[in-house]
């Protein structure tokens, strides 16, 4: 690097005589055999040798700060640099034929965005899968803290740290211990948040605390780790491959959609997957094959004639689309008296529904958009709805098949017994057994002066459920549950307006729900006709 810092480099080449394109992955997560059975072995050394073997040059290169890499990982602040010096060396290399792609998921994903800003030399085809172009949208969702995904990534960054070097045998241990879960599990618990990491990890994670305590969009801090205002005029070709329950969504959504406004054409797919699925991260090597043959050699044998591919859940089958969200119809269902949910016009007069929310005891997150390998996706959610601090609302069996592709919105009439509180809304679907199975969530926190005040002092929210591809079978139910979190997916409310990072006291919320022909709180699906 142009600082002195050696960034590890594997070079992977065909063994065949000739020219070649080039494949670059970036990635924090080791190289290959350095991490052993660690946070990214599959990530980066298996997709080298399939690109290397089907007629690529690959460069696989360890961050800085990262396994062998030079200098200190801190997340998200050298990789423009540190990519466009490595897309200049490998500019200079005598096997470079000028033509370069870039290929990864996650934060390998972020990594291609730093590096496609500052458009390197020969950069023709990116493949971007579960990844946006910035961070802090995941970090600080809905105006919370997306505290399982970011203290459960801060402590696998901070293992894989303390133990690179370890005997194989000591790495194995501590990784399939249990330990480590156990530690997670308590910290999520534990208040301050800003002390949280030395319950995970033993010890403060700085980076953890950095991203805790810089809340706001605006702040330095995240702007110079946003690439969103670059995404625009990137020329190359992007292929964007995201999951339904993947927490990356949202933002890989935003960015598709500012490729299509700045008149580019990416592609789109989306699949079933939560992150780091290793069906999702399979697929992805395999659309990165057919996209490269495509633009790196000029072979679109495989290309797709339409640029958009969904799977669309409950019909378990793939679906062919010109855009993304296709035309639809919004249908509102609307919230009835007795836990109904039912389309078309608001019930005149309804008697409102009532619970009461502890943060001592959050209501949970259960399965849905979480880092976590085990429990993120579909789940069957029954435990979470027997819970008193969760309503439900429910349709009569559908009499016929009911498709929804699209972004899905909730608004709600409330009112809470405090100034500082959370409302949020999950769509299920209700097998005929009665398993209700998670499709989108999502949650709105609220302060003084946020939502819409209506005469009667109640206010009127809107939540933004993400978006989803789902087909409600005949004899099916469609659900909606309201709670007030989802912890640790959102950090917990603690209803004293006190600062995110460093609050303890807690207060009960006494939170209402109106649903009459003043108050038409509705679901709001885009129905595919």
């Amino acid at each position: 690097m142009p600082d002195g810092i050696h960034l590890l480099t594997d070079h992977y080449a065909p063994k065949a005589a000739g020219s070649f394109p080039t494949v670059l992955i970036r990635t924090p997560y080791g190289r290959g055999q350095e991490a052993g059975l660690g946070n990214g072995y599959p990530l980066a050394e298996m997709p080298a040798q399939r690109f290397a073997e089907r007629g690529y040059h690959v460069i696989v290169q360890g961050a800085r700060g990262c396994y062998d890499s030079e200098g200190e990982f801190s997340p998200h602040v050298h990789e423009a640099a540190d990519g466009h010096a490595t897309a200049g060396w490998i500019a200079k290399q005598p096997w470079f034929n000028g033509i370069l792609g870039t290929w990864g998921p996650s934060y390998l994903g972020y990594m291609q965005w730093a590096l496609a800003a500052g458009a390197p030399p020969g950069l023709q085809a990116m493949m971007v899968m579960v990844a946006s172009s910035e961070n802090w949208t995941v970090s600080h969702p809905d105006g919370a803290f997306g505290l399982e995904t970011r203290l459960r990534w801060s402590q696998g960054m901070h293992i894989q740290k303390k133990m690179h070097g370890r005997p194989l045998g000591e790495r194995l241990a501590q990784r399939f211990s249990g330990d480590t879960e156990q530690d997670l599990q308590a910290a999520f618990g534990h208040l301050p948040l800003l002390e949280a990491d030395t319950v995970a990890a033993g010890e403060p994670i700085p980076f953890y605390r950095e991203i805790l305590t810089h809340e706001q969009a605006s702040d330095p801090f995240w702007v110079a780790r946003d690439h969103r205002q670059a995404v625009a005029g990137v020329q190359a070709p992007v292929h964007l491959m995201g999951g339904w329950y993947d927490y990356y969504l949202r933002g890989l959504l935003r960015d598709y959609q500012a490729l299509r406004a700045a008149g580019r054409q990416p592609i789109l797919t989306i699949g079933p997957w939560y992150h780091g699925q290793p069906a999702g991260m399979v697929h992805g090597l395999r659309e990165g094959l057919a996209w490269f043959d495509a633009h790196l050699k000029g072979d679109g044998g495989r290309l797709r004639q339409k640029p958009v591919r969904l799977y669309v859940m409950g019909a378990g089958e793939w679906r062919d689309l010109d855009e993304f969200p296709p035309p639809a119809r919004p249908a509102r269902y609307y919230l009835h008296e007795g836990g109904g949910l039912a389309p078309d016009l608001p019930p005149a007069t309804s008697s409102p529904d009532h619970y009461r929310y502890d943060p001592a005891d959050p209501t949970p997150a259960l399965g849905g958009a979480l880092l976590a390998l085990r429990g993120a996706g579909p789940v069957d959610n029954r435990p979470l709805e027997a819970r008193p601090d969760v309503l439900c609302y429910t349709t009569p069996p559908l009499s016929q098949d009911l498709e929804v592709i699209g972004p899905v919105r909730l608004e709600l009439y409330v009112r809470s017994s405090l100034d500082y509180t959370d409302f949020s809304g999950r769509l299920c679907d209700v097998a005929p057994d009665g398993c209700s199975t998670n499709l989108c969530d999502g949650l709105v926190r609220l302060e003084p002066a946020t939502g819409e005040v209506q005469p009667d002092g109640s206010l009127r929210v809107e939540i933004d459920l993400w978006a989803t591809a789902h087909r409600f079978r005949q004899g099916h139910r469609l659900r909606l549950q309201v709670a007030s979190g989802a912890h640790p997916r959102w950090s917990r409310n603690l209803g004293t307006g006190e600062p995110l990072a460093t609050g303890v006291r807690m207060a009960v919320a006494d939170q209402t729900v109106y649903h009459d022909g003043d108050h038409p709180s509705a679901l709001i699906l885009p129905v595919i006709e």
